[in-house]
């Protein structure tokens, strides 16, 4: 009966959640344009007309026209082509980064938010030397370690957020931990790890899912500005970060070849955002003004 009623309760929760979600009309446009964004990324063979990567000495640095609506580089490459399928490799690391840093700060923050005393304490105190270092210096000093590339990109970016990640699951387990079912459960002998995995960890994982979406966002822009630098992934890659590299030379008389990758950018962050905080009011009405 009781592990009835506990399904019930989470099903009731996360039906609450979504009709709060569908209600929220900014936090629904917001996932719906992250999702198609995601399916053109996934369909790119199938919708760009060009290859990416597919030169046209002859018609380069072309504006925006029928036969390519974002206009073409200075190799004549088609740009609509290049954003879509520079999607596959932004999206993919932003989202690859925030859950690779989200796991490991969930591990640490776990152990920091469960045993406290010692252990919390050194690891808290690492924790803050590694805070005060600026992200976007620490991003560019671990990737300019490991070199370029998408997977190097990934575990550079995923570096920087797991301290974050770890300080707000811990924040969230000192509250749940002193609650009377953890005594409970002490009472009855339950393992720790049982106690971590089926008592803290899900009540303690609202703010971490709306981190992780917020994350996601920051971490585009974050690859981008990487690749902008020329430290994230390189050329003839066709990263939004990389096309706005290379475009930055002819933003004068061709402003149409950084506004390309720019919107593609600003339209994946506003849509997270705007999602993010649907989700934030939705997993916990108290924060609504």
């Amino acid at each position: 009966m009781s592990v009835k009623k506990s399904v019930k309760r989470k099903d009731g929760s996360f039906r609450r959640v979504m009709r709060q979600l569908l209600k929220n009309k900014a936090a629904t446009a917001g996932i719906i344009i992250f999702i198609a964004e995601i399916i053109l990324a996934v369909l790119a063979p199938l919708v760009a007309p060009y290859d990416p990567n597919e030169m046209d000495i002859i018609h380069k640095l072309q504006g925006p026209s029928i036969q390519h609506l974002m206009g073409t580089d200075d190799l004549g490459r088609d740009l609509f082509s290049r954003v879509l399928y520079g999607a596959r490799y932004s999206l993919g690391m932003g989202i690859c980064a925030t859950a690779l840093g989200s796991l490991a700060g969930m591990i640490i923050g776990s152990v920091c938010g469960y045993f406290g005393g010692k252990v919390d304490y050194l690891v808290m105190r690492f924790l803050d030397i590694v805070q005060a270092i600026p992200g976007t210096l620490l991003v560019i000093v671990v990737a300019a370690v490991l070199g370029t590339g998408f997977i190097e990109t990934v575990v550079a970016l995923s570096i920087s957020g797991i301290a974050g990640a770890a300080r707000l699951l811990r924040a969230s387990m000192l509250n749940v931990r002193q609650l009377e079912y953890i005594e409970a459960s002490h009472s009855i002998n339950c393992s720790k790890m049982r106690i971590i995995l089926h008592h803290l960890l899900p009540n303690s994982f609202s703010p971490m899912i709306v981190s992780m979406t917020m994350g996601i966002a920051s971490t585009i822009v974050a690859a981008a500005a990487l690749s902008f630098v020329g430290l994230g992934v390189q050329p003839p890659t066709p990263e939004w970060g990389s096309i706005l590299n290379t475009g930055r030379n002819f933003m004068r008389e061709h402003a149409y070849y950084m506004l390309a990758p720019g919107l593609a950018i600003m339209v994946t962050v506003l849509s997270l955002n705007m999602f993010g905080d649907g989700l934030r009011d939705a997993l916990d009405p108290k924060l609504k003004n």
